[in-house]
């Protein structure tokens, strides 16, 4: 299994960023995949999840109407849209496969979203 994570970076509150996960040794329509963000200090928080197949979607509800979560299955790619964002949506984001907070070896290697003027 493995997760890479890209598109991460600085914006402005208001701005917008499309995180992308790439997945190897196996096809995330086939499993439920999330993404993840650990913020400076704080303990991990599910951000988003997507259940394999039809594909479900479920939002914490502090990114609720601003995030969200879609895949192309022909490139095996999860994706996170985020609008609006605010300085507190800064953090380290992470895609994992499974739900909830999987293990940390279900996890990628993260990307850096920060938010500030």
């Amino acid at each position: 299994v493995q997760l890479v994570e890209s598109g991460g970076g600085m914006v402005q509150p208001g701005g917008s960023l499309r995180l992308s996960c790439a997945a190897s040794g196996f096809t995330v329509s086939s499993h439920s995949m999330v993404w993840v963000r650990q913020a400076p200090g704080k303990g991990p928080e599910w951000v988003a999840g997507m259940n394999p197949g039809a594909g479900a979607v479920y939002y914490a509800e502090s990114v609720k109407g601003r995030f969200t979560i879609s895949r192309d299955n022909a490139k095996s790619t999860l994706y996170l849209q985020m609008l609006s964002l605010k300085p507190e949506d800064t953090a380290l984001y992470y895609c994992a496969r499974g739900w909830g907070l999987p293990p940390r070896s279900y996890w990628g290697q993260g990307t850096q979203v920060t938010v500030s003027s």
